[in-house]
């Protein structure tokens, strides 16, 4: 990848593909490379082509952040560019503070989003961030997944987040904005060597003289998600021909897991915790290699909110009682996360797990064709301490039981990371 001469709008352009959204958010923290970002999009769609709005988040988390954030709203209003400031109200629990604020900013932006009726967010992360990514990545020792790096596109609640400037380097924005008399604010964090991002990036110096630049980190990404994505085919393939769901649970054929590729049934068994679970980001990869051999095994495992119960034939990757019981809901909402249960007379009911105790009062499970375990881990509807129905049980009563997502969702979703 070489900078010289390059037509960085159309670059820009060209990752939208050929369906422009109507609107297209712009993530805009006042520091260069988001910037960038916002004057590369007006010069692309400032025709009116596409609308164009922008959002700052204020972390609060250090003096001056107001400033910043009402300094950004500025450049944007002389764009003609409609902004508004978000506000992270949550203080930070203790732990990684990068990672709490990060997370609370994509919350925050793909709320604003939602709201506005805005389909796109574009994020301002370049080929230097991606080269960070990698380099921290390959610290941890991580795999083909982890070693491509950010995607370039991916669906976040609803709002589908695009990075259109992960082949662009920091210091080409820097001339672009130079160029145009644009001036952007430097966050101070940026050198603290407390964090472990600014520690790569600074060792990213030193690694320079060898070839080893941001734009040779960035291209092993651009590599490394085609070699994911040849993977997940695999894994999709695979998981057509030996999973099913069931009971919320995701069924997989021992015997057929078994002969898969060690690579294959690790990811497949990723995909299945994380849809059984609903987490974002998948376990660490030791605990899910143990994983993966318990369920090659027939053996149990818990891990990341799920369970997997090894029959004679199969493995259940199902949620783990423990991570549901004390959960709640009234009929016909949403119970933990996956699950909605209505009918019969809802009057002083509630939704809880069917827990081993309730299990009990259910004479007839073993119909059912599922393992106790993941029976216990299914939503129950209680009236105070006398269990009304249990679905998935067979103790229906006049209620049913459904997941928020179906079968076919999960196999479209083993294609969709």
């Amino acid at each position: 990848m070489t900078e010289a001469g390059r037509d960085i709008p159309a670059l820009v352009r060209s990752q939208f593909r050929s369906a422009l959204p109507a609107k297209l958010g712009i993530a805009l923290s006042g520091g260069g490379d988001s910037m960038a970002l916002m004057h590369l999009l007006h010069d692309c769609f400032g025709s009116g082509e596409v609308q164009l709005f922008a959002a700052t988040v204020d972390h609060g988390l250090r003096p001056g952040s107001a400033d910043e954030a009402a300094a950004a709203g500025a450049a944007a209003a002389r764009l003609g560019i409609p902004h508004e400031v978000l506000h992270w109200t949550d203080r930070p629990q203790d732990g990684n503070l990068q990672a709490q604020a990060r997370a609370a900013r994509y919350e925050l932006l793909c709320g604003w989003a939602r709201q506005h009726g805005i389909p796109v967010l574009a994020l301002g992360h370049t080929a230097d961030d991606q080269a960070e990514t990698v380099l921290m990545r390959m610290a941890r020792a991580s795999g083909v997944t982890g070693l491509s790096g950010m995607a370039a596109r991916r669906t976040h609640k609803g709002v589908t987040l695009l990075r259109p400037l992960l082949d662009v380097t920091r210091s080409e924005l820097r001339r672009y904005l130079e160029a145009r008399g644009v001036d952007w604010a430097e966050d101070p964090s940026n050198e603290d060597t407390r964090f472990e991002r600014v520690r790569v990036r600074k060792a990213l110096e030193h690694l320079a003289p060898l070839g080893v630049t941001p734009e040779v980190l960035a291209s092993i990404a651009r590599n490394m998600s085609k070699a994911r994505e040849a993977l997940d085919w695999y894994v999709f393939l695979a998981a057509r021909d030996l999973a099913h769901v069931q009971a919320g649970a995701v069924v997989l054929c021992q015997r057929k897991f078994r002969t898969l590729p060690v690579e294959i049934s690790h990811r497949l068994l990723v995909r299945a915790v994380q849809w059984v679970s609903g987490a974002a980001y998948p376990p660490r990869r030791v605990p899910m290699e143990k994983a993966v051999l318990a369920a090659r095994s027939g053996s149990s495992a818990t891990l990341a909110g799920c369970r997997l119960v090894c029959t004679a034939k199969q493995v259940w990757v199902c949620r783990e009682y423990n991570a549901v019981n004390g959960v709640t809901a009234l009929p016909g909402q949403l119970w933990d996360g996956r699950w909605k249960i209505f009918g019969g007379d809802a009057k002083g009911c509630e939704v809880r797990a069917l827990g081993r105790q309730g299990l009990a009062q259910c004479p007839d499970w073993r119909a059912a064709g599922v393992p106790g375990p993941v029976l216990e881990a299914t939503p129950a509807v209680w009236r105070g301490a006398r269990l009304a129905a249990a679905p998935a049980a067979g103790m229906a009563n006049g209620w049913s039981a459904e997941t928020a997502g179906s079968e076919e969702e999960f196999f479209a979703s083993l294609l969709s990371h």
